[in-house]
C-alpha cells in the first residue's frame, strides 16, 4: 500500500507540476524556514537525507533556478529558496494536497485518521529510538 500510494502521488506531483517529490520536499522545507534559508547540515538532518544525496539534489535543483547555494564561514553553506522555487512550490500544493485527500484522506473517516495518526506515531517512535548513531 505504501509504495503504491508515493508512486501514485508522486507521478500525480510530476505531471502536474515538474516537481519530483525530493524538489518538493526540499521547497516545502526552506519555504517554512526564516528568510527561506537553511544550513545544508541542518536541511539534511530535518530531510532525513545522507550528504551525498542532498548535495546532488541541490545541484539539480540550483540548476533550475529552484535553489541557490550561499556559502556560510569556511565550510558552511546555506541552501536558500528562490523567487521561482517559491512559486513552483505554491503552484504544487494545491493540486499536490487535493491528491493526497483523493488517493488517501477521503476514504478514511475522522476516527481512523485519529487512529492511524496514532500508529503511525507509536512506529515513528519507535524507529527514531531504534535508529544507529553516527
Amino acid at each position: 500500500m505504501l509504495e503504491l500510494l508515493r508512486t501514485r502521488i508522486e507521478q500525480q506531483l510530476q505531471a502536474s507540476s515538474g516537481l519530483s517529490n525530493a524538489d518538493y520536499t526540499v521547497l516545502a522545507l526552506l519555504s517554512e524556514a526564516p528568510d527561506g534559508r537553511m544550513r545544508a547540515f541542518e536541511l539534511g538532518r530535518v530531510a532525513d537525507w545522507e550528504k551525498s544525496r542532498l548535495h546532488h539534489q541541490l545541484t539539480r535543483m540550483s540548476e533550475r533556478g529552484l535553489v541557490n547555494r550561499e556559502r556560510c564561514g569556511s565550510r558552511g553553506m546555506y541552501a536558500v529558496i528562490t523567487a521561482n522555487g517559491l512559486a513552483a512550490l505554491k503552484e504544487a500544493v494545491p493540486s499536490h494536497a487535493q491528491e493526497v485527500r483523493r488517493l488517501f484522506v477521503d476514504h478514511l473517516t475522522p476516527e481512523q485518521l485519529d487512529q492511524f495518526a496514532d500508529i503511525a506515531a507509536t512506529i515513528l517512535d519507535r524507529l527514531q529510538a531504534d535508529q544507529p548513531t553516527t
